[in-house]
């Protein structure tokens, strides 16, 4: 396996963690941008773990592991983003609700209310649990991706070993979710109080397109 197919692969292994990075910012668009580097670099971490961990384990458990895990990765990562995105959706849901009850409530006098005034209004940051959640869910199907990797290096060799190609595959996922996430910060800039909402069926839809892109 070459360099180029090395990057090429690094690139189609990050496009999950990116749109999962996108939906980050845009629920989050005040996010600072050591938050920002800190997704990235969890997400990046991760997408380089995961194959060194899958290459190192088919030295142990040969082809059996590709057929097997490839089913258990993806339930594994449909379950953790839809419990991720079905918490957001909820979020937002009773967010509305209590917007409703609190309009509900002023004197019709017109007075708006300001973010201090209004909790639900301020988002809670990201958690550290959450973003690994997130890491973990967008990443285990990459440890797959090892197995790729040492049947490359048994046959045609593997350009840069395994070290070198899976810190590869982290870098690029790391500066690509990196951009994800600050374009998803000024998509959510405009859409306001419907970002956790979208972002949450972003995450479940992620989660089911993992799933059926195994299962079909």
């Amino acid at each position: 396996m070459s360099i180029a197919e090395i990057v090429l692969l690094g690139i189609a292994l990050s496009m999950d963690a990116c749109a999962v990075g996108m939906t980050d910012g845009m629920t989050h668009p005040k996010m600072r941008v050591y938050r920002v580097t800190l997704i990235a670099v969890l997400f990046g971490f991760f997408q380089f773990l995961m194959p060194l961990l899958g290459y190192y384990v088919t030295g142990l458990l040969a082809d059996a592991f590709l057929s097997t895990f490839e089913k258990i990765s993806a339930w594994v990562s449909f379950g953790l983003l839809a419990f991720l995105g079905g918490k957001m959706v909820f979020d937002a849901v009773s967010e509305w609700r209590e917007a409703k009850r609190e309009k509900e409530e002023t004197d019709g006098a017109g007075t708006s209310l300001t973010a201090e005034a209004c909790p639900h209004c301020l988002r809670k940051e990201l958690g550290f649990g959450q973003l690994i959640l997130q890491a973990i869910a967008t990443s285990i199907d990459a440890l797959a991706v090892g197995v790729t990797l040492q049947m490359a290096a048994l046959s045609s060799g593997l350009a840069l070993g395994a070290w070198g190609a899976t810190c590869v595959i982290g870098v690029i996922t790391l500066g690509l979710v990196f951009g994800a996430v600050y374009i998803g910060k000024a998509i959510g800039n405009k859409l306001a109080d419907k970002a956790e909402f979208i972002g949450g069926l972003v995450l479940v839809a992620i989660g089911v397109k993992i799933l059926l892109e195994t299962l079909l």
